[in-house]
């Protein structure tokens, strides 16, 4: 099996240091989630492509927008929806600001349920 064929195993490996190449990569995982541009620049620009690393904070950044859309769209309904809508946004708030805390720290932090999904994606190529 050669090396593009390889899947990484779970965890992925710790963040390493720039060599020359741009950010580290607790940086780009950070920067990552600012908006959605850096997290797709960071899986379309060479030296950050292929860093398990960045790859799995850009997904996970662009998985939280994805929620947050959804969200948006359960906040149409009255009441119910108001409610279920913005308690959802603020656990997403919540789950954001802990993720760009994390990746700067260099841990990895999966979201409980679309980090299972973004672990997929980070590892395929």
């Amino acid at each position: 099996m050669d090396e593009t064929q390889a899947v990484p195993s779970v965890p992925l490996p710790p963040p390493t240091a720039a060599a020359n190449s741009g950010l580290s990569d607790s940086a780009a995982g950070a920067i990552a989630y600012l908006t959605f541009i850096p997290a797709v620049l960071f899986l379309i620009l060479d030296p950050y492509k292929n860093r398990p690393f960045v790859r799995f904070n850009a997904f996970q950044c662009l998985g939280l927008y994805v929620v947050a859309i959804c969200f948006s769209f359960i906040l149409i309904i009255p009441i119910l929806g108001w409610i279920v809508g913005i308690l959802g946004d603020l656990t997403l708030f919540v789950f954001w600001i802990m993720c760009i805390i994390k990746a700067a720290n260099g841990q990895l932090y999966k979201v409980p349920v679309v980090g299972k999904y973004v672990e997929q994606l980070a590892a395929s190529k």
